[in-house]
């Protein structure tokens, strides 16, 4: 009988996808996928490199949201989040949102009360499909931030495709007989790109409980896709040794992809849930 040393800090996967996008032939196709979907069951989280979104469009991506988060606060609040918890749209100030998730059942009510008073120290713009009515954009108006609206709308559904491709690999290698079976569960309208901004703040802020980042939390989605600059600071919570986490270091260009809650139920538990923060 073996046994899981967990003195041993978790590490992330990387799973290459040259030959995933390069269509080679079908068994290493396979290969590709049943690394993904391994990754996803071990982990949770992987590091997919190689991917098919051009490294000047995240350059681009990045440029653009370094661009908005400078913008004077009047400006952004042109395009506020809608209130309410319905509509996540537009732009939050620093303090608007919350993450409070329950990570124990024991937890009493004014438990949660006390985690919600602490700010979370973040800016966030959120984007989606303009043509999901359900889900209206709030844009910056064009005269005031011009090329941003084109911009985001074009890469929007750069990262759709890519999304598209992540999924029928997870479905190729977990053997489902339709390799595009999980994409088709996806419009393409429902997706939503948040762009975030942690602004600096001095550290006993933090120490003394006065403030926090963004609380442990798992994702609702069926999957995360995420994009780091080179400042770090995402951390996961290491599946040997619950409530330790581990620091999510930056690859440049690599998509850092973890399953969501609604993954996790399609897969019957096949795929790995963790939290994150």
């Amino acid at each position: 009988m073996s046994a899981i040393d967990d003195s041993i800090p978790m590490k992330i996967p990387r799973v290459d996808f040259t030959s995933w996008n390069d269509h080679h032939d079908k068994f290493t196709r396979l290969r590709v996928a049943q690394e993904l979907v391994e990754a996803c069951q071990s982990v949770g989280f992987v590091y997919i490199v190689n991917h098919s979104l051009p490294e000047s469009v995240l350059d681009e991506a990045f440029s653009w949201t370094k661009r908005l988060f400078d913008l004077p606060a009047e400006v952004k609040m042109k395009a506020p989040h809608p209130e309410g918890w319905a509509v996540h749209r537009g732009y939050s100030p620093p303090g608007f949102e919350k993450v409070s998730q329950n990570l124990s059942t024991g937890d009493d009510e004014e438990t949660k009360r006390k985690m919600r008073e602490i700010p979370d120290v973040k800016e966030v713009y959120d984007i989606g499909s303009d043509e999901n009515t359900d889900q209206p954009n709030q844009w910056i108006p064009d005269e005031l931030f011009p090329g941003f609206r084109a911009f985001m709308n074009k890469f929007y559904w750069e990262c759709n495709k890519v999304g598209d491709s992540v999924l029928r690999a997870l479905a190729v290698g977990l053997n489902l007989d339709d390799e595009f079976y999980l994409a088709k569960q996806h419009s393409g309208h429902e997706n939503q790109v948040r762009l975030l901004h942690y602004m600096p703040i001095p550290a006993e802020e933090l120490e003394k409980g006065h403030a926090t980042r963004c609380g442990a939390h798992t994702d609702w989605s069926s999957i995360t896709m995420l994009f780091q600059d080179d400042c770090g600071g995402l951390e996961v919570e290491d599946i040997s040794r619950p409530g330790t986490f581990i620091p999510v270091e930056p690859v440049k260009n690599a998509i850092v992809m973890n399953v969501g809650d609604l993954l996790q139920r399609w897969s019957n538990g096949k795929a790995q849930l963790l939290f994150l923060r």
